[in-house]
């Protein structure tokens, strides 16, 4: 959605009052969870670790650099599915990537002319930018024509994409926006009823009812600063929109004009949420926390069918209908606006068609985490407010690096639940000053984000050539790659090369930059330790973090140095807990060492294990743990280095 970072405390308060934000785990029981450590990963998360590649889908392809203000399609250009290339998704998957999430392929809201093929004009007064919102979806089963070669073809076009696709052996994730659709959504699918098609418009609220009604008024188009098209004339670009009576919009204002700040080009769906917050649909036992996807299912199917709000099946129906086409699943646009229960209904169907799809959601409020965890069956939420807010925060100066432990210890029930990311569509790209100032500020905090747990990893299409977003695209301001407007995307055309993929026309940092995430993203998918546990370890300073990973296969070291002027000299001693948990292949390794010294075996004497960088193929130093021991029997460990500025090792034996 737009502008995340300002909108959520302004969102979460207008839903508590409105009564459509939902009761999480209490204080207490978060207290209680908190002291909870899995040990092997949870149900419904992948036993490997994942790395979800995030492209928007209509910028990544595009060739053309003109990035005129408010251009259109034909002067700032636009990508295809068929950009995607077996070449291209090669390039892609040589990141170490297992999921590719295509942003922005439902058709939605935008300023083109595809009347030829049957698609209804889009009024400027209620879309965003000229390219249009991807989170303003107009039909749910049409693809957006502006990325098909042949747009009466474009679903053919996608299914050969996907296809593609799951030939290199990736899998494929699209948007699903449960809570609200376009002001205009108008399905030409014959198979499933438009939204809003059998509404009782005199009600402000019926459980059937698909959107909600302000009686008496008709829709006002909001007093914008931004005027639609920049200005230009258009012929429906009047400052009017047909829409008697007025629906909520999107975000949950029940004005019928919308402040410009609203969601006003989005209407809100109903899921039997009552204007007062109360439920009018079947509550999910308590017990249910503890329950399979297939006991979920179960329980909904018992209900009786009349009790379930129609917005439930039809969000159904979508998510088979994206299923059966190929998609292996599925990101959630603001799932916390929507009742858990809702969930629960969602995800047991979708999980009961294909029992391994990747269901991620973005969830903003951390009381809710578990709820929608547990209850709502989600495999994935982000990780914003705790790690990114963290970790930028660190990077910016403004933190210190014992407050990454701490947001770590905060979801630990659900650690393994977590997706990690440094940058989204909706988050400022790393090069920004409003962020770190240049791409390498950042490299420590994606070293911690992609190594700390077994969850996810995402990284947004050009962050690993350091793409800065500083286009004046048109209602999308700078610092964030505009979602809205037709634009290239600088950094990554140059590595993109005319469709070569091999960074031709690349800086030697940015080529040098790809090499660090390839290295980065490839070793969290293959280090067998990174399936295991999470040990903080203190390094005694608050510019580095340090942490390990280990199981029975592999033990690391993972030490960053977020200083970017200064380097670190560095002792850090394990705990008595992890040298106890090392204790059998430490005390492997002394055997060995006593072997070749039989007059030091009954001797307190230390003893080095090489450790192997595996950041690193050109280590500037050699790194040994230091053991000591007696009679075989381990007492302490530990290991000195030094940290260049932004210097991050992972230390594998």
């Amino acid at each position: 959605m737009i502008n995340i970072n300002n909108a959520i405390s302004t969102i979460t308060n207008t839903l508590l009052l409105s009564g459509l934000i939902f009761a999480g785990i209490s204080q207490a029981n978060a207290q209680a969870s908190s002291q909870k450590v899995s040990a092997a990963p949870a149900p419904g998360v992948l036993p490997h670790k994942a790395v979800v590649y995030q492209v928007f889908t209509r910028l990544y392809g595009n060739k053309k650099t003109a990035n005129i203000p408010w251009g259109t399609i034909d002067e700032n250009g636009v990508g295809k599915f068929s950009d995607f290339s077996e070449l291209a998704l090669k390039d892609i998957q040589s990141l170490g990537v297992s999921h590719i999430w295509f942003t922005g392929v439902p058709h939605h809201a935008l300023i083109n002319d595809y009347s030829a093929i049957g698609i209804s004009h889009d009024d400027p007064d209620v879309v965003k930018g000229r390219a249009g919102s991807p989170y303003a979806v107009k039909d749910y089963y049409k693809v957006n024509p502006d990325l098909a070669d042949n747009p009466a073809q474009g679903l053919a076009e996608f299914e050969a994409l996907i296809a593609r696709t799951h030939k290199l052996g990736m899998k494929v994730i699209i948007d699903i926006v449960p809570n609200h659709v376009a002001r205009s959504y108008q399905s030409q699918y014959k198979g499933a009823e438009n939204f809003g098609a059998k509404d009782d418009t005199s009600l402000t609220y019926a459980r059937h009812n698909n959107f909600y009604y302000v009686q008496g008024q008709a829709f006002s188009v909001p007093d914008v600063t931004k005027k639609p098209l920049g200005g230009e004339s258009h012929s429906l670009s009047d400052g009017k929109f047909a829409e008697n009576p007025a629906k909520w919009t999107g975000n949950g204002s029940r004005l019928a004009k919308p402040d410009e700040n609203d969601w006003y080009e989005t209407v809100k769906i109903n899921y039997g949420v009552r204007p007062d917050g109360s439920h009018d649909f079947p509550a999910l036992p308590q017990r249910f926390r503890e329950k399979s996807t297939a006991e979920h299912l179960a329980f909904w199917q018992s209900q009786d069918s009349n009790d379930i709000p129609d917005s439930w099946k039809k969000f159904t129906h979508i998510a088979q209908y994206w299923l059966d086409k190929g998609v292996d699943g599925f990101r959630y646009d603001m799932a916390e606006m929507v009742p858990v229960e809702f969930w629960s209904y969602l995800n047991s169907h979708i999980k009961h068609i294909k029992p391994e799809a990747f269901l991620l959601a973005e969830v903003y409020n951390p009381s809710l985490y578990e709820d929608y965890i547990q209850l709502g069956k989600m495999d994935y939420l982000y990780d914003k407010v705790g790690l990114y807010d963290t970790l930028k925060a660190v990077i910016r100066g403004h933190k210190n690096t014992d407050e990454i432990a701490k947001v770590q210890a905060q979801v630990a029930p659900f650690a393994d639940h977590m997706l990690h990311f440094l940058e989204n569509h909706d988050e400022q790209r790393i090069p920004s000053f409003d962020f770190a100032g240049s791409p390498e500020a950042a490299l420590p905090a994606m070293v911690v984000s992609t190594t700390l747990s077994r969850s996810p990893t995402l990284v947004y299409f050009g962050q690993e050539v350091g793409e800065q977003g500083n286009e004046v695209a048109g209602f999308g301001a700078p610092t964030r790659t505009s979602i809205f407007d037709y634009v290239g995307v600088p950094a990554h055309q140059r590595w993109m090369n005319g469709g070569k993929f091999d960074g031709g026309q690349s800086s030697e940092q940015e080529k040098q930059l790809r090499a660090y995430y390839q290295t980065l993203l490839n070793l969290s998918r293959k280090a067998p330790a990174l399936k295991g546990n999470y040990h903080p370890l203190n390094s005694h300073d608050d510019k580095v973090f340090a942490f390990s990973r280990s199981n029975a296969a592999q033990r690391l070291i993972i030490v960053s140095n977020f200083d970017s002027k200064q380097g670190r000299k560095l002792s850090i001693a394990l705990p008595k807990n992890l040298v106890d948990a090392w204790q059998a292949p430490m005390a492997t390794k002394l055997q060995d060492s006593q072997k070749r010294d039989s007059q030091a075996r009954d001797k307190l004497k230390a003893t080095q294990i090489r450790l192997k960088d595996l950041l690193n193929p050109n280590p500037r130093q050699e790194y040994q743990l230091r053991v000591k021991n007696e009679n075989g029997v381990v007492l302490s460990a530990s290991l000195n280095l030094t940290l260049a500025p932004l210097e991050s090792v992972i230390l594998a034996w």
